[in-house]
This record gives C-alpha cells, structure tokens and sequence, in this order.
C-alpha cells in the first residue's frame, strides 16, 4: 500500500505543493452547462472549450457535472439522440468539491480517495468559482499528481446515482 499523501507532500516538499492553497493552483471560473440543456449542446460547448467535463449548475448551485465519458457511456451508448437528451439524464450527480482556502494536499487527497481527476472548488459561501484537475496539480506540484494518479481505480469503476451530496 503507498504512503497517505499527506505524508508523502511532507516528505517531497519542492514537488509536494508545499504550503500552497487550492486557490493558487486551481482553474479559476468554470464553464458550466444547465441541466435541462442537451448533450448536444454540452459537447458543443466541451469541443469550443476544450475540455472533458463541465459542472452543472442550477440556480447558482452546483448539483453535479457531466463528463465526456458521461455523454458517451450514459448517453450515446443508451440509444438516447444528443440533440434531444438533456444533461440531468446523463450527468453524474455525486460531486466532490473542497474550498478554495484549502491546502492543496487536502484537496489531493480527496481526489485520491475517491479516484476523480477533477474537484469542483467552492468559495465560503459554496458557490462555484473554479476547478481543480490533476492537469493543474501536474503543473505546479508533479509529485502529487503522480500520487492521486497512481492511487486512482479503474475508471469503469461503478458510479452510485442519487441525490447530489457534499462529498469531503
């Protein structure tokens, strides 16, 4: 079993993430989609923007986020037409997110944890304000990055459906 990578960001301080805070690494802003927008028009938005998952957004709360894999394995692979489904179908409903005050190691140790590429981050009244991916870690703090990459699952791992929760 490999070390807990608050042990580990320790250990390897220059490639750890030192002291650093979410905020300092994280993607500020975030392209976000509606749930009762198509998958048509998510993808769309995915390939303008370049980039594999968007967080879905309800009245100013983020109630999940929807993945490229998502549109394909939830979507496409289910027989339903892009153009006509909508987001809430597909989009996966757990999210985790951390706050954008938190140490980074925290943060990788939730990715960690639940094996995930992306955190939603949130500020202190837990609105949106941007997204921590393992890209964003691989640039400041490669070690780390190579940690929550070499402790994730098997991406085909089962996904529970439900009610969005707070998952730290």
């Amino acid at each position: 079993m490999s070390k807990d990578l608050v042990t580990v960001e320790r250990e390897r301080e220059p490639d750890g993430g030192g002291d650093m805070l979410v905020k300092d690494v994280m993607t500020h802003g975030a392209e976000t989609i509606g749930p009762d927008e198509t998958l048509q028009a998510a993808a769309g938005r995915m390939k303008v923007q370049r980039i594999g998952a968007l967080p879905v957004c309800e009245r100013d709360r983020i109630i999940g986020i929807l993945t490229d894999r998502d549109i394909v394995i939830r979507g496409v692979a289910e027989g339903v037409h892009p153009a006509q489904a909508t987001v809430r179908g597909s989009m996966t409903a757990q999210v985790v997110t951390c706050f954008e005050e938190q140490p980074l190691h925290e943060a990788a140790r939730l990715m960690e944890k639940h094996s995930i590429r992306r955190v939603m981050v949130l500020d202190s009244s837990k609105r949106l304000v941007g997204v921590l991916s393992l890209d964003d870690l691989a640039v400041i703090a490669g070690g780390l990055a190579i940690d929550v990459i070499g402790n994730c699952i098997d991406p085909d791992r089962q996904i529970q459906r439900g009610h969005w929760q707070h998952i730290s």
